[in-house]
């Protein structure tokens, strides 16, 4: 018996670009696409101009266009992955899925894969915000173009922990709520708030040490044209951990 592969069994690429193709098209089969980025953008424009004060800022940055957005993903990312495999469940086509032949790991990157675009969608919508400011000033390219990155991987790591909800459950509204308070916390992490909860409990370097997990923490390089290495790694560990937890919680149910 020869070796090689079934001629209907697809090369992994060819999978993961099915059930991605299959997937982001999947969101804007619904009103409920254009929904999520209609709120996405008001919610950014109006935090940024009306909560930040960014023209009364004087300066032609975007950093405090940018300090809401873990707040944004926490709720948002959550709400675009709850239906990464909770959907699958409650219409009972996972078995169908999972019956092709192609493996549960290039399904989950594949549907990963088409969320975090679906997300990348709504923040590069708001790119006339910076196309403004670069207009009414003389803003740093590099800054902007770096506290984008930042903010892409920030919905990344919030869509590997909506990921991981999703994937325990059949119910959306149960992976939304689970996946929110996983990112909340995370965003609360490093506020002033949470260092007067936990101040009396630890030291010092345990406290510091834990507000290295924040997301606000790692973004904010990015936001001053720092690319670190430390909050790149933070990100990637947070999006791609919770797709390989995500797919090993699928694998095993």
């Amino acid at each position: 018996m020869s070796s090689e592969s079934s001629p209907s069994t697809p090369s992994a690429p060819s999978a993961v670009w099915a059930i991605f193709n299959r997937e982001f098209a999947g969101y804007f089969r619904t009103p409920l696409a254009y929904v999520f980025l209609s709120v996405f953008n008001a919610f950014a424009i109006s935090l940024a101009f009306f909560v930040g004060n960014i023209y009364e800022a004087g300066v032609a940055n975007l950093d405090r266009f940018f300090l809401y957005h873990p707040w944004l993903w926490a709720f948002l990312a959550p709400a675009a992955g709850a239906r990464l495999w909770a959907e699958e469940r409650r219409q009972g086509t996972i078995e169908l899925l999972l019956t092709w032949p192609i493996s549960v790991w290039q399904v989950a990157v594949g549907k990963f894969l088409a969320a975090w675009l679906f997300l990348a969608t709504a923040l590069f919508i708001t790119l006339p915000i910076a196309f403004t400011i670069g207009y009414l000033g003389d803003p740093d390219v590099g800054v902007i173009v770096s506290g984008y990155l930042g903010s892409l991987l920030c919905a990344g790591a919030c869509l590997g922990i909506a990921s991981i909800a999703s994937a325990l459950t059949r119910n959306q509204v149960i992976a939304f709520v689970t996946g929110f308070l996983a990112c909340f916390l995370l965003v609360l992490i490093g506020y002033g708030v949470f260092d007067e909860f936990i101040g009396g409990l630890f030291s010092r370097n345990i406290i510091e040490e834990v507000r290295r997990l924040g997301l606000w923490r790692n973004l904010e390089p990015f936001t001053l044209g720092l690319v670190d290495l430390r909050p790149v790694a933070y990100f990637l560990t947070l999006s791609f951990g919770g797709l390989g937890l995500s797919t090993i919680i699928i694998e095993r149910r």
